[in-house]
């Protein structure tokens, strides 16, 4: 089934843009009927109008009152006919106004290996905290925030040197390739919710135990469930 996507980014939006490219390359079956920010003048604005995308600015300097900020969100994702929304570095949580409207259907992701290091300074509270292993996760998301569901999640190697800020495009790289898999996943209705575990139907098991990442120097082990062309 092809997703009919709601993109929901407060910056840039590299993984909006890692989207589009899936889905112009025919690796993922789904459209960005809308991208929204709550930011005015967010880069992922401009990318998304070049592609020929709807976009949307809901002010968030504007509410005082979550619900109400969420209530106006989530007409704007209905009148686009989205029945899937991506979150993409939206810095915001959402309320239960929004998430209860669409159970099983928003994604997120987030940088670092949940259940550790939750919140909007994951990358950084990993860093601080002295892991040798990051990563990045993609989960439902639920009213509980970074506590839902975990789809696909991958690692990548912390160096003595690194930053928050040199980290963070070792990660991001991995999520331009698990987000789009996930949502594919999501578009082929292979994934099954049991309580809180994720099961992808008809899985392809790989030769080794524990995934694979595919092409690149950071071993065959770092990407679990593997990734199928992604």
């Amino acid at each position: 089934m092809t997703l009919q996507i709601a993109a929901l980014a407060s910056r840039v939006g590299t993984n909006v843009a890692a989207i589009i490219k899936c889905i112009d390359d025919g690796l993922l079956d789904a459209k960005i009927n809308i991208v929204i920010s709550n930011q005015p003048g967010a880069p992922v604005l401009e990318k998304a109008a070049q592609a020929g995308i709807a976009v949307y600015v809901c002010n968030s300097d504007d509410y005082s009152d979550r619900e109400a900020y969420d209530r106006e969100l989530l007409s704007a994702v209905k009148g686009a006919g989205a029945d899937t929304v991506v979150l993409a570095g939206y810095m915001r949580v959402l309320t239960p106004v929004f998430v209860q409207a669409y159970p099983q259907r928003i994604l997120n992701v987030h940088p670092s290996i949940l259940p550790s290091f939750p919140g909007r300074m994951g990358n950084e509270d990993a860093i601080n905290y002295g892991v040798r292993l990051s990563g990045s996760t993609v989960h439902f998301v639920e009213e509980t925030l970074d506590k839902g569901p975990v789809i696909i999640q991958a690692v990548v190697p912390v160096h003595s040197t690194d930053t928050g800020k040199t980290l963070m495009p070792r990660i991001q790289a991995m999520e331009h390739r698990i987000y789009p898999q996930a949502l594919q996943w999501l578009a082929e209705g292979r994934l099954k919710i049991e309580g809180h575990r994720v099961t992808l139907l008809s899985a392809k098991i790989p030769s080794i135990s524990l995934g694979s990442s595919g092409q690149g120097p950071m071993g065959p082990w770092m990407v679990s469930p593997p990734l199928e062309g992604f």
